[in-house]
């Protein structure tokens, strides 16, 4: 396949790309259940001269990237690959130029030397999210390019013969061209941060829109809901998969159903992809609904917390993952943090995967309502994590090391293993959250280790990553 070639074939398949209905989720189960978002543009450019020579790519490698990138495309369903361009011949001021419609933006170094950096820089500076990948042997000008990293460039680099990692952080750039795109209620109003809980903060630094809407709207859309429906419903997605009934009765569970049929309404109606709701502990509760949003693809959030709305979004445009909200606390007798709360997806590899056992409980707060008690999978790496103040990351890994059903606790519970449980219970926060006690208190648990991909997505969009309980209070 000729240069040439390549790029008239991926122009056209991104045209009939760009023409078909999207979601993010698109191999979920119910693909049309959020707004469309259009896929994510990443320019590509090719930097160095090709050939035989010493430290040189050979020139077939281009075309080899070309077919990478089109089955890549076809893999994800969610990425475009625009631009192509050969620098040199092309400048580097001119291929900048061209960048005003990119999402993103992917460097391939060819080959180089000093030279390269000062000539890349007219693109890094564009301020796009950015890739630089390097394989050995490409020259010597990787040695210039950590500059960038030094200087806060929203560069990720790098220096690897895997070009898995390519697919690995194009994935991550969905997160800030998605951002901006979407749309998040709040129902009476957001809490948490100070930053985060101003709508004009959110939409200048991430480009998401949160909307306040009272409760009122839930309940008047919860009117028009026929019952039939909300028993259809209930029945085949809560009452006939449950392992056990516990305290609900069945009218119950057929109301709960009813508020997340209206506010799914409400959500399509308002085009978001995200609901947080302060009154989730009235009436009416939200416990189920927020929990099929999130196996749905889509984020539910309770209490209003909009740092964990926001945290949602973020793993669920990267890594396709629904949160668990927690009100953890520390075991230092199993190097643990505990989590529990009576919100969560049974659906937490994702939308396409199988769903955990789950019985149907009441809220143990109230001992009213309908919520769930999950039985999560012992041994699955898990990240807790939360964005805070729009600006920071805090992130813990570990594992799953038990579950628990203890009456005084919320209903889903399991315990996580973390690096030093003494340094997390006394430095907890990290120095950086400040609130009221849900604020201070809630994290959110994803499936999956994810620090390394958390610290490019960082990089990519100018946040700063903390690993709880690491650094001695």
């Amino acid at each position: 396949m000729t240069r040439r070639r390549f790029f008239t074939t991926t122009a056209a398949g991104s045209t009939l790309l760009a023409l078909r209905p999207f979601t993010p989720w698109a191999r979920a189960e119910a693909p049309a259940q959020g707004p469309s978002l259009p896929p994510v543009r990443i320019h590509t450019v090719f930097a160095g001269r090709t050939g035989d020579a010493y430290l040189t790519r050979p020139t077939e490698e281009i075309a080899r990237f070309g077919q990478y990138f089109t089955e890549l495309e076809r893999k994800l369903g969610d990425v475009m690959f625009v631009g192509g361009d050969l620098i040199p011949p092309a400048e580097a001021a001119q291929v900048a130029g061209k960048l005003s419609d990119a999402d993103g933006l992917l460097l391939v170094h060819l080959s180089g030397h000093g030279g390269d950096a000062p000539v890349l820089s007219q693109l890094i500076d564009t301020g796009l999210p950015t890739a630089l990948f390097s394989q050995p042997f490409s020259g010597h000008g990787w040695m210039y390019f950590p500059q960038w990293h030094k200087a806060g460039k929203r560069v990720v680099l790098l220096p690897s013969s895997d070009w898995g990692e390519i697919e690995r952080v194009v994935q991550l750039m969905r997160v800030p061209a998605w951002l901006r795109q979407t749309r998040i209620l709040a129902v009476g109003g957001p809490h948490g941060t100070p930053a985060a809980c101003a709508a004009e903060q959110v939409k200048q630094r991430l480009g998401a829109e949160v909307v306040t809407i009272p409760n009122e709207r839930v309940v008047e859309a919860m009117k028009g809901i026929e019952r039939k429906a909300a028993e259809a419903e209930a029945e085949a997605y809560w009452i006939n998969p449950a392992r056990e009934i516990v305290e609900p009765t069945r009218s119950e569970i057929i109301e709960s159903a009813r508020m997340f049929l209206a506010v799914q309404g409400l959500m399509r109606q308002e085009k978001a992809q995200a609901i947080c709701s302060a009154h989730c502990m009235g009436d009416p509760r939200g416990c189920l609904t927020f929990s099929k949003l999130n196996d749905l693809g889509l984020v539910g959030a309770c209490e209003g917390d909009i740092d964990s709305t926001l945290t949602m979004l973020i793993f669920a445009y990267a890594f396709r993952v629904p949160g668990f909200i927690s009100d953890p606390v520390i075991d230092t007798a199993k190097n643990a943090m505990v989590h529990f709360h009576c919100t969560s997806a049974t659906k937490l590899d994702g939308p396409g995967g199988t769903r955990l056992p789950f019985r149907i409980r009441t809220q143990t707060d109230s001992r009213g309502g309908v919520a769930l008690e999950v039985e999560n999978r012992v041994g699955q790496p898990v990240t807790c994590a939360k964005l805070v103040n729009l600006d920071t990351l805090l992130v813990c890994p570990g594992k799953i090391l038990e579950t628990s059903r203890s009456p005084l606790a919320c209903r889903t519970q399991f315990a996580q293993s973390v690096p030093d449980a003494h340094r997390l219970f006394l430095n907890w926060g990290a120095g950086v959250v400040q609130g009221d006690t849900m604020t201070l208190l809630h994290r959110v648990v994803f499936y999956g280790d994810h620090t390394r991909s958390l610290t490019d997505l960082a990089e990519l969009m100018g946040l700063r990553v903390i690993e709880e309980g690491t650094v001695a209070a």
